[in-house]
């Protein structure tokens, strides 16, 4: 009889997908077989995208009209919330379809979530700046990697402020400055204006991204957590990001044939 391949008590999909990814990511010896830049880094251009439900929900969850099942991207299944915090959170579930404010008024997703959300995204690649724009709300984002910091007595805004640097073959983005406003997900975990982001950007070969993200916030979490998923490349003949004008289809639900006045900023 076939044996069955066991993982230790509490080794979900997330803790194995992270157990995979800090092997790729920890190996001193670059990878000859990925794509590379003309100064020598991996090769990140392209069109990318999730094959997961994380959006709807960080963690393990069923189907329900509209959500589809998935399995959790949180690393050891749970998010580490204060008390007061995961009162609001559950608050926030049971008015998530008024709430939401990604799903309710197109604002932009912020950082980690427009990563996940079921639409493509576009890195843009230079030594010292590497832009990535998003289909959903034609959200933007500059990385800036020519080694400047983040500045002093900037606001906080929808996308937050990116910094990156390398650490071999992997890109790490630290994002701070991010709008306590936007959600994590569809389910209402949410963050406050003390959010501070890492991400990892490993490429394992030329079509798949390893993307790990770290969340500190002290106001919200006793402590840092993790998600971690791949990215995939889309190669479909001519792929491009289209237009996804959701402040115009938000009006035509609510106000019939409105006329659209503008995009939200």
């Amino acid at each position: 009889m076939k044996r069955q391949r066991k993982f230790a008590p509490g080794a979900g999909p997330a803790s194995v997908l992270f157990l995979l990814l800090s092997i790729s990511a920890s190996g001193q010896t670059p990878n000859r077989a990925l794509p590379r830049t003309a100064d020598g880094k991996p090769n990140l251009n392209g069109i990318w995208q999730v094959l997961n439900s994380a959006a709807w929900d960080l963690q393990d969850h069923t189907g329900a009209l509209g959500v589809p099942p998935g399995q959790g991207v949180v690393v050891g299944g749970q998010i580490p919330y204060r008390p007061a915090a995961a009162q609001k959170k559950q608050d926030n579930f049971t008015h998530r379809a008024t709430d939401d404010p990604a799903e309710t008024t197109c604002s932009m997703p912020g950082v980690p979530r427009a990563t996940y959300l079921p639409f493509p995204f576009e890195i843009i690649q230079t030594p010292k700046l590497i832009a990535i724009a998003y289909e959903f709300a034609h959200a933007r984002r500059n990385v800036f990697t020519d080694g400047t910091p983040h500045p002093d007595g900037f606001p906080d805004f929808w996308m937050g402020d990116s910094r990156g640097r390398w650490e071999g073959d992997t890109l790490v983005i630290d994002v701070t400055n991010l709008d306590e406003r936007t959600w994590l997900d569809h389910a209402g975990n949410f963050h406050s204006d003390a959010l501070h982001v890492v991400e990892r950007y490993t490429m394992i070969n030329p079509d798949h991204i390893m993307y790990e993200a770290t969340l500190e916030d002290p106001k919200v979490f006793t402590g840092p957590w993790k998600i971690g998923m791949p990215l995939y490349r889309k190669i479909e003949k001519n792929v491009r990001l289209l237009e996804y004008e959701c402040v115009y289809y938000l009006q035509d639900l609510r106000y019939g044939n409105a006329k659209p006045v503008g995009v939200q900023p």
